[in-house]
């Protein structure tokens, strides 16, 4: 068994134009002074990090980590989600999701998706340079207006969206490969990837490419009213990353999974603090150590109610209470005795 490591934060929802929150110096320092030990390190954001020279620059990245260690802080992983988004993009959601890309590629769907590609790729090659071995990312959606099917989908639909889908991600896990670095996308709500048979339909496209794997969050399954723990057992092999966010489903009379199209705060299904929500952390930590889970526990602060700072605050202190330092040996070995075949032969009467 091997001892999580952690706690890390995930700076996507903390970078900001304010002190601490605009440079990477200053964001690392407060993270540390928080209690973290790691931070996962949105790559789209140029306040805090520049892709480009980390995809190109060895003595970049040296400095970067650098900088980070000199505050206390190590660099958990590079996170590609909003770049991984555009990669597969329905129509529908063309102006919804035009402002994750760069404006020279805004109102092009076909330059936008070249340009995701390349970018997700760079992040890998950064990835590579900064001695890591697992990247966060979404998996885009072609197919996810049709989730609930009125009027029913044309026969074949589906197939096609999950083909493309592989088709635009092979190329991609194939500079993964090359890097060493294994693509972990986060099963969720939005995206084609959002539970274990719509990740089956993708990895079986893919002939079960070795860098196609999970990122583990049990918010989104909370939510969606998906057995959280049985899915750490079923695909324990192919989870790399671990996001620790919880919520909580409280559904009435009125409201349900879907959330009638409410504000957070008065949704059934809600994102909540770290011990504010509904999720049973305890049974999370001990199977993630049961399975030889060696990653990152990374915090991922979102919550309806709380205050950021505060929920990541307490957020640092919640893993390090939950992450298991993992035994070396049996609790019973003190009665146990060498191995001797003579007697335990004699023991089976054999």
């Amino acid at each position: 068994m091997k001892t999580i490591k952690g706690p890390a934060l995930f700076l996507a929802q903390f970078a900001g134009d304010e002190a601490p929150f605009n440079s990477w110096d200053a964001i690392t320092k407060w993270a540390a002074d928080c209690g973290y030990k790691g931070v996962q390190v949105p790559s789209w954001d140029g306040r805090l990090f520049d892709l480009q020279k980390a995809a190109s620059s060895q003595d970049y990245c040296d400095e970067f980590k650098g900088q980070a260690a000199e505050n206390g802080i190590t660099v958990t992983e590079l996170s590609t989600h909003l770049q991984g988004q555009l990669v597969a993009v329905n129509p529908a959601y063309d102006t919804a999701f035009d402002g994750f890309a760069a404006p020279e590629v805004q109102g092009d769907p076909a330059a936008r998706q070249a340009w995701a590609v390349d970018q997700v790729k760079l992040a890998l090659s950064a990835s590579k340079n900064m001695g890591l071995t697992e990247m966060a990312t979404f998996s885009g959606a072609l197919a996810w207006p049709f989730i609930y099917p009125w009027p029913q989908r044309p026969a074949g639909l589906v197939e096609a969206a999950f083909d493309e889908l592989a088709s635009r991600w092979r190329p991609i896990l194939d500079h993964a490969e090359d890097c060493g670095v294994d693509v972990c996308y986060e099963i969720h709500p939005g995206e084609d990837l959002h539970d274990g048979v719509t990740f089956e339909m993708f990895l079986e496209r893919l002939n079960g490419h070795a860098r196609c794997n999970m990122l583990y969050d049990p918010s989104h399954y909370v939510l969606q009213c998906l057995d959280y723990l049985d899915n750490i057992d079923i695909y324990k092999d192919r989870i790399k990353m671990f996001h620790v966010k919880d919520a909580e489903f409280n559904p009435t009379g009125r409201q349900g999974v879907y959330g009638g199209y409410q504000p957070w705060v008065d949704r059934a299904g809600r994102f909540r603090s770290l011990g504010d929500g509904q999720v049973d952390f305890a049974a999370i930590f001990s199977k993630m150590a049961a399975n030889d889970f060696s990653g990152w526990a990374v915090v991922e602060w979102e919550c309806c109610l709380k205050h950021p700072e505060d929920g990541a605050r307490e957020g640092a202190q919640f893993v390090k209470d939950h992450i298991i330092r993992v035994t070396e040996r049996a609790f019973d070995d003190f009665a146990g005795g060498d191995v001797d075949n003579a007697t335990n032969r004699k023991m089976l009467g054999i």
